[in-house]
């Protein structure tokens, strides 16, 4: 079973750039410092895997959705980051996927109007996402603060890039992504349901049983 996120507040913000500028620092060195924080090996196979595609319905909020599989042998814990938490949001923000193990996320987003008379689908949308994983000992109960704990052994899997959809006009992005977001619609509302009781069921437990002549 996977270990979900339950915080109901925003992820913290993505923070823009890498660090402090200048202080005589290599262009090598801080490309090696950007190839320290990417995994030599991606823990997590995302579909789609750079981008995440919403409808374009100004004034609207509307969702987008990814899939997330643990492609390697050890538990992972996941988690989202975006520029704007003010505005966007996840669910689930974060969990844990033991090996091999798929979940579907849903991506939340208000959609602004156009500024300046530009065209709708043209505008730039300046929101990123981010997602983080942290390899971590067996199925524990997932916490934000697992990544502030370890910080020295959180790898940034993917920077995500908002892209829209003419909700109009039929496409092979926008038939798959409403496939995704029902089928991420039907998991949690089996998540949501008891679990089964599979023990024996004593029927009329207590009363009289007629005398057999």
């Amino acid at each position: 079973m996977p270990l979900w996120g339950t915080a109901s507040g925003p992820p913290p913000p993505l923070a823009e750039g890498g660090g402090p500028e200048g202080s005589g620092g290599s262009s090598s060195s801080g490309a090696a410092a950007i190839r320290s924080l990417l995994p030599t090996r991606r823990r997590l196979r995302l579909d789609p895997p750079s981008k995440l595609y919403f409808p374009y319905e100004p004034g609207k909020q509307v969702r987008s959705a990814i899939r997330i599989k643990n492609v390697s042998k050890s538990h992972v814990a996941f988690k989202f980051q975006t520029t704007a938490p003010k505005s966007c949001f996840m669910r689930p923000p974060g969990g844990i996927l033991a090996p091999g193990e798929t979940i579907i996320a849903t991506v939340f987003k208000f959609v602004e109007h156009p500024e300046n008379n530009e065209k709708p689908l043209d505008q730039k949308c300046k929101v990123k996402f981010k997602i983080v994983s942290l390899k971590v000992k067996g199925p524990v109960e997932y916490v934000p603060e697992l990544f502030d704990e370890q910080k020295d052994q959180v790898a940034v899997e993917q920077i995500l890039r908002v892209v829209f959809l003419d909700a109009e006009r039929p496409s092979a992005q926008l038939d798959r992504l409403k496939r995704q977001l029902a089928e991420a619609e039907a998991a949690l509302e089996a998540r949501k349901k008891p679990p089964e009781d599979t023990s024996p069921r004593i029927v009329g437990e207590g009363l009289v049983i007629d005398e057999w002549v």
